[in-house]
């Protein structure tokens, strides 16, 4: 088939992220034709280039879009649904769930998953809260992801810390503060490949036994990607090592957030689960980050799927979903057909 894998390309950057160099190698291993479309803020590009490819389907590895992390990938799956392109992942409505973190936390509480209660600060003065908060609070832009907005300062103890955390969020990144209560326990990341009958991958925990002595036991943006700093030497994902019935609440928590969020595809979901056994739905990431060493090819592995058959599992889940599109909606015409001739007729 011809894919095109579609990435987003920052505007001093020569090429896009590296994992879309390891996507294509897998898709190529197994016979497509591949070519890359990396795009910043160009919906004329975007469009052209499609339109002249003619693909048989999408890779969709857009991070972000122009200046809006996460709407702009709403508007940019919006446009694949136009243009009729099979593509991978989430949908217009799918990532609109993942972008309002206060809302997604509401479809978790309708179908009764836990979540650590929260509040919601905008920019304009708008205050949500879901449940009663006790600190220490946990702080973090609503919008933002790869734990940009995250660092050592994001516990806070005291009111004022708050606040003071709150308005730094609002100055640096124009987003709303997300405050969750704190959960201490282990961290633990679930992912799920499928729609109709999903594989549930086996736990990766984040190990963070390398952190010195007193810090704060969370992944923030050092821990991801300053290679020199203490956070991220040391921590590190591994394999969790669960009791079978533990094991099973947790993959089954992983699951009823993905279904209550409408997770396409493919997804990962990251959890604590506290001292006293609860589990608690932290994140939900449609379109989780596909890179070979991450937490999900790491889980997929454990799970029986090697990297190439991951990747392909995946656009194959892409397809199915297409044709199930195109089958009802060929089917919706037929009937619309079938009852303007009876009206003419009689």
């Amino acid at each position: 088939m011809n894919i095109v894998l579609l990435a987003y390309l920052e505007p001093d950057a020569a090429e896009p992220d590296i994992v879309v160099k390891q996507v294509e190698a897998a898709l190529r291993q197994r016979g497509h034709e591949t070519s890359i479309l990396a795009i910043h803020d160009d919906v004329t590009k975007l469009v052209g280039e499609l339109r002249q490819r003619k693909p048989d389907a999408v890779f969709n590895l857009l991070e972000s879009f122009g200046a809006d992390i996460l709407g702009g990938l709403i508007g940019v799956a919006g446009v694949l649904d136009l243009l009729e392109i099979p593509y991978t992942g989430g949908g217009p409505g799918e990532l609109y769930l993942q972008e309002d973190k206060a809302l997604s936390k509401k479809l978790l509480a309708y179908e009764k998953v836990l979540y650590p209660h929260f509040a919601s600060f905008s920019p304009d003065a708008d205050f949500e809260t879901g449940g009663k908060l006790r600190l220490p609070l946990f702080v973090k832009p609503a919008r933002m992801d790869a734990s940009l907005g995250i660092d050592e300062k994001s516990l806070v103890r005291t009111t004022q810390q708050l606040l003071e955390r709150v308005a730094n969020i609002h100055e640096r990144f124009g987003d709303a503060a997300l405050a969750e209560e704190y959960i201490e326990g282990r961290e633990m990341y679930v992912g799920v490949l499928g729609n109709q009958d999903p594989l549930i991958f086996p736990p990766v925990e984040m190990d963070f036994s390398g952190l010195p002595e007193g810090a704060v036991q969370i992944v923030d943006n050092k821990a991801k990607f300053d290679t020199s700093s203490p956070q991220y030497k040391g921590t590190k994902s591994v394999m969790a090592k669960l009791e079978p019935e533990l094991q099973a609440r947790v993959q089954k928590v992983a699951l009823d957030a993905c279904r209550a969020l409408r997770v396409r595809d493919y997804g990962r979901i990251d959890l604590r689960v506290a001292e006293s056994g609860d589990i608690y739905v932290i994140e939900v990431n449609a379109n989780c980050y596909l890179e070979k060493k991450g937490e999900f090819a790491m889980a997929a592995q454990a799970a029986g799927l090697d990297y190439d058959s991951l990747i392909s599992r995946i656009l194959e889940l892409a397809l199915e979903r297409w044709q199930r599109r195109s089958s009802n909606k060929e089917k919706r015409q037929a009937e619309q057909e079938a009852v303007a001739m009876a009206e003419t007729t009689a």
